[in-house]
């Protein structure tokens, strides 16, 4: 199928093979994420000529969760220099989970910025006097992305807040080393607010087609970032994005993306195109099962993969 083709058909024929697909469950351990429709699912495709094509729940809020580490990675990034965001966060992947506690073992850096610990250290370094400040330029930028206002889930980031207990562990422990500098909870409230943010899959299909347009985005044509920190951000997707997944998701997806415990995946084809999908049903390394499935025939049946 080339660029010009009408993709509807064949989003419809995903939906409909995929929709009955009920294996996965919902996440715990954020108690709000506990309570969507399990059946909530939808598929948005965004070309780099502006067309988008959407099927199912396209327009169903979730939080954004995970999927702001690429974008919180770039905005780092923007302001401090490729060099200061690299000197406090690497760019291996680790193999392990999102919410690992390694670091790496002579320089106590996170492994990559997207993993938990990676993301937290990200926002301690964007700038801002305070977390309202930081929260701020995130919204701005996330919306510069997507084209479109975003919203913000006060119940789930009430419920991470609650339930962090973990990443207040990574936090104090980086803060231990040297890593993070600063006060945790206030680093942690940027964090947690960061993730968050409401967002569809029309909104993160057309932030995804940004970066496959290095940085300049289709629908209002603003360049929102430089093409060199576009670069660095699909990078880290394509080697980190998918955690403990990530090998596999390379070998029969093959794109940039970004999962999200939410239920989200967001993708990148690069000169071509952004896909979401968002079905919260998870797997057992916290990946959208139907997702998953949808990537992995999209990227067959239209020859994604950048390999």
């Amino acid at each position: 199928m080339s660029d010009e083709e009408d993709y509807q058909p064949l989003l419809e024929e995903l939906y409909k093979t995929y929709k009955s697909f009920n294996q996965g469950t919902l996440p715990t351990y954020i108690p709000e994420l506990s309570l969507v429709d399990p059946q909530d699912f939808g598929i948005s495709l965004h070309l780099l000529d502006g067309r988008s094509y959407h099927v199912g729940n396209s327009q169903r809020t979730f939080t954004i969760q995970s999927m702001v580490k690429p974008f919180l990675y770039g905005i780092a990034m923007e302001q401090l220099g490729e060099a200061a965001v690299l000197e406090r966060i690497g760019v291996e992947p680790t193999g392990d989970a999102f919410n690992t506690i390694k670091l790496q073992p002579k320089t106590h850096r996170p492994y990559n910025p997207m993993v938990n610990a990676g993301a937290i250290v990200l926002a301690n370094l964007i700038q801002g006097d305070d977390h309202r400040e930081k929260i701020v330029t995130i919204k701005k930028t996330l919306e510069d992305f997507s084209g479109s206002s975003l919203g913000f889930d006060i119940s789930v980031y009430t419920s991470e807040k609650a339930m962090g207990h973990h990443n207040r562990a990574m936090a104090y422990l980086m803060l231990n080393f040297g890593t993070l500098t600063g006060h945790v909870e206030e680093i942690l409230e940027s964090y947690f607010q960061a993730c968050s943010f409401m967002v569809t899959t029309k909104d993160l299909a057309a932030m995804a087609a940004t970066l496959a347009n290095k940085g300049l985005n289709p629908q209002t044509q603003k360049q929102v970032m430089q093409p060199r920190t576009i670069k660095n951000m699909a990078c880290v997707m394509m080697t980190c994005g998918m955690y403990d997944f990530a090998g596999e998701w390379s070998y029969t997806v093959g794109i940039p993306a970004k999962s999200g415990v939410s239920g989200g995946i967001v993708g990148v084809v690069p000169s071509r195109m952004g896909i979401c999908v968002y079905s919260p049903l998870l797997d057992e390394t916290g990946t959208s099962v139907r997702g998953i499935k949808v990537f992995q025939e999209l990227s067959r049946r239209l020859d994604l993969s950048i390999y």
